[in-house]
């Protein structure tokens, strides 16, 4: 993970490029996101018993044996593991930050690139992985650096789409420092297509988010692009 900070460009970066955006779709974002899903919820309770019983009775639907030696704790290790890839349901992100947010009178572009992201698609609950990318422009109040990493982590441990997933988090961070703008790109491999139907190795799917100056300047949305380096490797 890699932190870069600087000051506004103002010539377009010549050698980045940013697809033209459906305007209908991102300026329909506020609507598109629950505020309860994008909040976080400390109500849901996981009911790790029941998943516990319910891999039991999978694993015998699939005509094995639960009770061999391989797969005789394989239903509390699933409700375990399932409980933790899932425990963003149950983080707030009041909390999550914890008055991490800082006083600084800057309006340079701050960029962290590279946060590793693993979440579980909700389609076919398979995991799908990668790199997320957030860059915005503060208005005197910056995050503390670690807490953007714990915020992908919160939303990406969800049943997710990777669309709601960058979506989720640029307006997390733009609503937690009423940031002038903000820019969010995720780079990701589904194993829902490696492991089974296309069964394509090599297809990466690229997701983006911009709000405020990130949308509505094209010298900013370059700058960042430049920042964050190339990409598809």
């Amino acid at each position: 993970m890699r932190i870069f900070t600087r000051q506004p460009v103002v010539a377009r970066a010549k050698h980045a490029t940013w697809r033209n955006v459906d305007q209908s779709f991102i300026l329909g974002i506020p609507l598109f996101i629950d505020r309860i899903a994008t909040a976080g919820s400390t109500d849901m309770p996981i009911d790790l018993p029941r998943i516990e019983q319910l891999t039991r009775e999978l694993l015998q639907a699939l005509g094995e044996d639960p009770d061999r030696e391989g797969l005789l704790k394989t239903p509390e290790r699933v409700a375990k593991a399932m409980a933790f890839l899932t425990s963003g349901y149950r983080t707030d992100v009041t909390a999550l930050i914890n008055g991490a947010i800082f006083t600084q009178t800057t309006n340079s572009m701050v960029i962290v690139k590279n946060i590793e992201v693993y979440s579980l698609c909700e389609h076919h609950m398979l995991p799908f992985f990668g790199r997320c990318h957030i860059g915005y422009i503060p208005t005197g109040r910056v995050f503390g650096v670690s807490k953007l990493a714990r915020l992908v982590d919160m939303f990406a441990r969800r049943l997710q789409l990777q669309e709601r997933l960058t979506e989720q988090i640029s307006q997390a961070v733009f609503e937690s420092i009423d940031a002038r703008g903000v820019g969010v790109m995720i780079e990701a491999r589904h194993l829902c297509m490696m492991m089974r139907g296309v069964e394509k190795q090599n297809s990466e799917m690229v997701t983006s988010s911009v709000l405020g100056t990130f949308r509505e300047s094209e010298t900013t949305r370059d700058e960042f692009l430049a920042l964050i380096g190339p990409r598809g490797r």
